[in-house]
Order: C-alpha cells, then sequence, then structure tokens
C-alpha cells in the first residue's frame, strides 16, 4: 500500500489527467497524511483507471473486491490496500470502510442477470449504512445522465435509485450523471465503433434521432478527481456532458468521418422494439445482448445536460471539455497502439463459473473428461510462451477458425457473450482478463495459461496452454478439462468428440509451427555477382 508520501503510480503511463494537476492532487491533513480512499468497483472500466490517477495525485487507496487474484495482476497493485469481499455482504463492507474519507461508489450490477436492481438497491444501503458508521466524509456516486418526468429504463432507474438512497444518507454525497461515455474499451464506444464500420446501412429504432449529450472518458475521471476536492458538506445530483448536443445517428456518421468510412445511411424504423434492437446489436457487435440491452433502452429518450450547475461547483478541464471528435480520435488512437487501459469486456458474466478448477487429486470419484495433447519442438519456451500468450482476439486460435467462429456465433444466439468480445489488449495476458468466450484464472509467466470458459456449457470448462523447457528446446502441452452437469453434459462431451479432434490437433501442430517460424533466423541474401 502507497504510504502518505502518495501513490506510485507513474504519472507517464496515463492519459490525461493524470491525477497529478494541482488542482486534482489530494490535500494534507495538520499531520501531512493524505486522505484514504476507499474505491468500490476498482476493476471495472472507470475504476480501473481512477485508481491509478487517485494513486499519482497523492491519495491512499483501499479497494473492495471479490477477487484479491483480479487486482494483484494490475499494475498498481503493490500500492494499494486489498479487502476482499462481496460488496453486498454488510461485514466486508464495514471493514472497508474502516478509516476511509472519501468513497468512490462506482459499482452496478447491470451484468448480474434480471433482477440487478433489487441487488443495486441492496448494495446501496449497505454502503449509506456503513459510510454512516464510519463517518466518511464524502461519497462520489457515478450515475447516468437521464431526463426528468418520464418513465425511465429499468437499467436507468436503478441508478437513479441509488443516487437517492446515497443523497439520503448521513454522508454528504455527490451524484455525477454521465452520458454516454466516449473512450477505448467503453461499451458504448464499441457498440458505436462496430455498427458503424459493419454496417454501409443501418436500418434503426427510433431512438437515434434523440439528443444525447456524450462525455470522453478523459472528462469523467478529471470530475471524479475533482469531486473528492469539494469542500464542507456540499450535496447533490450534477449533471456532466462534454460540449457537443447530437443525435446517435449523427455520433455513428461522426465516427465513420474520424474513421476515414463513407457517411453510413441510417433509417429510423418505428417497429424496432428494444428488445429487437439489442439483439440486432448483439449480433454486429461484440457487445452481448444482456449489456446492450440496458444500453439500448437508456437511449429511449434524449439526455442531455440539464443546468451548469457542476461548473460552480467544479471548473471545467482548464484545457476545456473535450469534443466528441476528438473523443473518438483519442480512443482509436489508443486501440491503435493497443494501450487500452480499460474494457468493458473484463465484466463479469453473469451464471458464468467463478469457482477455480480443481486440483488433480480433487478429481478422485468426480466424473471428469479430459483431451491432452504435448508436441515437442525446437522453439525455446519464450518463443513458445509468445505465441500462447496472444491467443484469441484478433489472433484467433490457430485452428478451424470456421468451427470456433461457428461455437462462437452458438453461443452468442443462446444468450452467451460469444468470440467477438476478443481481448483488451494482444500485448499482455493478465488474471481476469477476458478472452473470446474465456475468463484468464491463472497465468504463470513463460509457463501456464489457464482460461476458464464462460460460454453458455452444461457444465464446467477448462483450458489450459503451457510450456515446458527441454535439452533440444521445449515442449508445448495443452489440456482441456470438463466437468459435466448430469446427462444432457456427458452427452455435450461426447457430440463435440469430433471437434475437439480437428480444434485440438490443429492448436497443438500450429502454435508450435508458429514459435518455430518466429524464432527462425531471417535469411540474409548472398551478395550479388555480377
Amino acid at each position: 500500500m502507497s504510504d502518505s508520501t502518495g501513490g506510485e503510480a507513474d504519472p507517464a503511463t496515463l492519459s490525461s489527467p493524470t491525477g497529478t494537476e494541482a488542482a486534482l492532487r489530494a490535500p494534507r491533513s495538520d499531520d501531512g497524511t493524505a486522505p484514504l480512499v476507499l474505491v468500490l468497483g476498482a476493476t471495472g472500466y472507470i475504476g480501473g483507471r481512477l485508481v491509478p490517477r487517485l494513486l499519482a495525485g497523492g491519495y491512499r487507496v483501499r479497494a473492495l473486491t471479490r477477487s484479491a487474484d483480479r487486482i494483484a495482476a494490475l499494475p498498481w497493485a503493490g500500492d494499494v490496500e486489498v479487502v476482499e469481499g462481496d460488496a453486498s455482504d454488510a461485514c466486508a463492507m464495514d471493514r472497508a470502510m474502516s478509516g476511509v474519507d472519501i468513497v468512490y461508489y462506482l459499482v452496478h450490477s447491470m451484468h448480474s442477470g434480471r433482477d440487478y436492481g433489487r441487488l443495486d438497491r441492496a448494495i446501496a444501503l449497505t454502503a449509506a449504512k456503513a459510510a454512516a458508521a464510519h463517518r466518511v466524509r464524502r461519497i462520489v456516486y457515478l450515475s447516468g445522465l437521464h431526463p426528468d418526468g418520464v418513465e425511465l429504463s429499468a437499467h436507468l432507474a436503478s441508478r437513479q435509485e441509488v443516487g437517492d438512497i446515497l443523497i439520503a444518507s448521513a454522508t454528504p454525497t455527490l451524484v455525477i450523471q454521465a452520458g454516454v461515455v466516449i473512450g477505448s474499451g467503453s461499451a458504448s464506444f464499441e457498440m458505436i465503433r462496430h455498427l458503424t464500420e459493419v454496417l454501409p446501412y443501418m436500418p434503426a429504432p427510433k431512438w437515434v434521432r434523440n439528443t444525447i449529450q456524450p462525455i470522453a472518458v478523459r472528462d469523467v475521471l478529471y470530475y471524479l478527481l475533482a469531486a473528492a476536492r469539494v469542500d464542507g458538506d456540499v450535496q447533490g445530483t450534477f449533471d456532466i456532458g462534454g460540449p457537443d448536443v447530437m443525435r446517435y445517428s449523427e455520433m455513428m456518421n461522426g465516427y465513420a468521418a474520424v474513421a476515414g468510412l463513407p457517411r453510413r445511411t441510417i433509417t429510423a424504423l418505428p417497429v424496432l422494439t428494444p428488445g429487437l434492437a439489442s439483439h440486432w446489436v448483439g449480433l454486429v457487435t461484440p457487445v452481448p445482448n444482456r449489456i446492450a440491452r440496458p444500453l439500448v433502452e437508456s437511449l429511449l429518450h434524449s439526455c442531455v445536460v440539464k443546468d451548469d450547475a457542476i461548473d460552480r461547483l467544479i471548473p471545467p478541464p482548464p484545457e476545456g471539455l473535450t469534443g466528441y471528435s476528438d473523443a473518438v480520435r483519442l480512443a482509436l488512437g489508443r486501440i491503435e497502439i493497443d494501450q487500452v487501459e480499460t474494457s468493458w469486456v473484463d465484466a463479469r458474466v453473469p451464471d458464468a463459473p467463478s469457482d477455480p478448477m480443481p486440483s488433480d487429486p480433487d478429481w478422485a470419484g468426480r466424473t471428469v473428461f479430459k483431451d491432452a495433447r504435448r508436441k515437442a519442438t525446437s522453439a525455446d519456451p519464450d518463443a513458445v510462451w509468445a505465441v500462447i500468450s496472444q491467443v484469441g482476439g484478433a489472433t484467433g486460435w490457430y485452428s478451424a477458425s470456421v468451427l470456433w467462429a461457428a461455437r462462437g456465433l452458438i453461443d452468442r444466439l443462446s444468450g452467451g457473450v460469444g468470440l467477438r468480445r476478443g481481448r483488451r489488449t494482444s500485448a499482455q495476458v493478465t488474471v481476469g482478463d477476458a478472452i473470446d468466450v474465456w475468463r484468464v484464472e491463472h497465468v504463470e509467466p513463460g509457463r501456464l495459461l489457464r482460461l476458464r470458459a464462460e460460454m453458455r456449457v452444461p457444465g464446467s470448462a477448462w483450458l489450459e496452454l503451457g510450456v515446458e523447457p527441454t535439452t533440444e528446446g521445449s515442449e508445448y502441452w495443452q489440456r482441456a478439462v470438463f466437468f459435466p452437469r448430469g446427462l444432457t453434459g456427458r452427452l455435450y462431451w461426447l457430440s463435440m468428440l469430433p471437434f475437439h479432434g480437428l480444434i485440438f490437433s490443429g492448436m497443438v501442430n500450429r502454435i508450435v509451427a508458429e514459435a518455430e517460424e518466429d524464432e527462425a533466423p531471417a535469411l540474409v541474401p548472398e551478395p550479388r555477382r555480377d
């Protein structure tokens, strides 16, 4: 954990704001210590970007998380205090709140299934009670921009209810309401990006005519950091948005202009309901239906900033708010250099297995199916590991791409995440990362990558890829493990055996071939003789 002199995060690795700006740095108490900040949702899209900036700004940071291993894999893990537990657990929340000055409330349960409103309410009440008991100085809650006087979607209504609960608590609370967030890796941005890139013509719901006020992720982070410095007992709800008010269709064509694509023809159709539209988005983009639907429903009404009250509390960024075109350009730039800080793909998938793979001795007496393969290679272990660590996403799975695509489509049609989820970055692999239909469960760099399936299967499945050194080079090995659930699970494994033979044997051969090819010295042409 960082000491009172400030966090260890390197501002040079962060895009603006870095948290080191004078207006955003942590204030000091009379004894020289910095405020202790609790971040709820530290591994989420916004939380994962906020934490390193809080550290760079000199705050002491604590994170409440369901998985300490997930935080341990992040670059700032050694600079934060970790409390392991669920946000809905009153005991865990009580431990996390002890001694805290400021709480960032960045959790929501949109990915947790249909009853997420009830869970959101329970977590908010738990957090409000614990904050009051420990005399927390301030809560900062990031909510969603929405109009007044209309019936809201379930997603926005839940976000508003959480804000109302926190505002009514004994702890001064700032509710900051943002609209569509534009940044590399955000679900809203990925929807816009893929819809625009894939479809030259788009039949769309009539909500594409609604006006929206998008905001760059960097400006959201600026307001969140500045909120920690607001004095006194000020509380209330404040809208934030970028400088551009536009229709959703204009956002798509604005993206096309920045990305160098032809203008898209978009036709609004009244027959496309939110449910049908979310299925359409789920098929065309990597964003699965369970995430797409609440986002689509949030667009049913025009959502713009209602007043400039935030300017009287927190002045705009010194360089001004980021325009939509600039926000898109910045996001695409981060994607191009493979430097996406956080992404929606790393969100937890509801109903997916979360228990780690049992060790081999624990398999005694249980039904388990395995497919294990090995192949020796002259390539050294580092070359093999380089190939293993880039699996999935744009790289693919090194074999039977048609079969992988078919399996991903089946998963998507059945409500799963499908292959198009991809991965946040191809340059590194860490615990908790999503890779297509898999979640990284365990990594031993240079030796082992274990993936846990989040596709819809009647049982629990894992895929391990590893390499071991030998005197002649190395040996690549892989193992698929499946614990079936009932008769359906057993029949599923048997039905997949012919495809496993093609897929897994192809993976072994191609991964070894790639490693040997990458390690082979370049051929130097002989000098020309005249």
